[in-house]
């Protein structure tokens, strides 16, 4: 098997050469014509329940697409898995795995804080019908009950950078299938499935596109539940669009590259915020004390590129920094630096809700001279 940089650039493109073509073309096609309607009719039914399209026709781009088939073809080779469903954004494709859960008549779900905020927000109204246990790590076993449908967790979590130990969740959860945000560390750093995890989320408009210019969800998993949303998909229209699923495919070619040279920079932040005065606390997996399972090396290749920190001046900090951008989302080629319980997680609960003078720092492809200079004159 090829190593995952050459996967990187080579996935979901195997029949271009044969096809005379270099890079993927783009289908902007809403339909397609049918050939007679019994070929077509068979189609549709086919899509519609969520199997790929065989020599039949694509009918409808909400059903099939062939940009969107290379993207998930191309995470789930990365990601280890048997396939992937594309959806418009993150949150669309958690809103997919659970309606699948609520779906198959096991509502409840067990999930370990921190998550994302809109995650939280999502599970903590149960909009979708689904009820929550709030865990620890250690818990889960305690909390899983007869209709829990799925475990959900992050690691590194979002914003605080907690890491969680999936097998060992996996081996609590027992016959529940567990799903793995995998955003921040993305395939470069870390395959869930490869210590247990059912289901691999992604926000691909983070690291998988990489420069802040399309947003896209992906989950990748086992054949059976890449069946079931691709059903959820088609009927709720979840679909991502073709444009954006070629950027992020092409996003997917650079990936390795950035990952590394953004957590090289990362590091070299880390550093300079641990022996700042005007910081009280640095949430980084790379130094010991963020992880004291040991997990960076072993389920984790490396501790990524995203970091947090407390200061007393934290709100007076964003005014003041220069170079680095003041904005929510992260994994981009430039610095972004937000204020988590102020933004991104302002519905989560307030016992849940992260320190006020928390910033989450997601370090770019800038000089990381330029960053700590930036830094060091915003901290005063």
């Amino acid at each position: 098997m090829t190593q995952p940089d050459t996967r990187s650039v080579h996935a979901g493109r195997d029949d271009l050469r044969a096809r005379g073509l270099h890079v993927p073309p783009i289908d902007l096609s809403t339909t397609y014509p049918l050939t007679d309607l019994a070929s077509g009719g068979a189609a549709y039914e086919r899509l519609a329940s969520g199997n790929a399209p065989g020599r039949g026709s694509l009918v409808y781009q909400r059903l099939w697409n062939p940009n969107v088939a290379r993207l998930e073809e191309a995470l789930a080779e990365l990601e280890s898995c048997e396939g992937a469903v594309a959806f418009g954004t993150g949150m669309a494709a958690l809103s997919a795995c659970l309606l699948a859960t609520v779906a198959n008549g096991k509502p409840h779900v067990v999930a370990v804080r921190p998550l994302y905020g809109g995650s939280d927000h999502l599970l903590s109204t149960g909009l979708l019908g689904t009820t929550v246990s709030w865990s620890s790590p250690g818990g889960i076993a305690e909390a899983v009950q007869p209709d829990t449908g799925l475990v959900i967790l992050e690691t590194p979590a979002n914003p605080t950078l907690e890491l969680v130990d999936i097998a060992d969740v996996v081996r609590q959860a027992g016959d529940v299938p567990v799903l793995v945000d995998n955003t921040f560390a993305t395939p470069v750093l870390q395959r869930p499935v490869e210590y247990g995890a059912t289901l691999v989320l992604h926000s691909a408009t983070k690291y998988l596109g990489g420069h802040g210019d399309v947003m896209g969800g992906l989950v990748a998993g086992n054949a059976d539940w890449v069946e079931r949303l691709r059903r959820i998909r088609a009927v709720t229209g979840g679909l991502l669009h073709p444009l954006a699923a070629y950027e992020l495919h092409r996003g997917l070619q650079t990936l390795p590259v950035r990952v590394r040279a953004q957590q090289a920079g990362a590091e070299k932040v880390a550093d300079l915020l641990c022996t700042h005065p005007a910081v009280d606390n640095v949430f980084y997996p790379g130094l010991p004390e963020c992880d004291p399972l040991g997990l960076v090396g072993r389920q984790q290749a490396g501790p990524g590129a995203v970091l947090a920190f407390t200061t007393p001046a934290a709100e007076q900090l964003l005014t003041r920094l220069e170079l680095i951008t003041h904005a929510v989302s992260l994994g981009g080629v430039d610095t972004l630096i937000q204020h988590p319980a102020g933004l991104t997680h302002r519905l989560v609960a307030d016992e849940a809700k992260p320190d006020q003078g928390l910033l989450r720092l997601s370090v770019g492809l800038e000089d990381p001279d330029d960053l700590v200079r930036d830094l060091a004159q915003a901290l005063g």
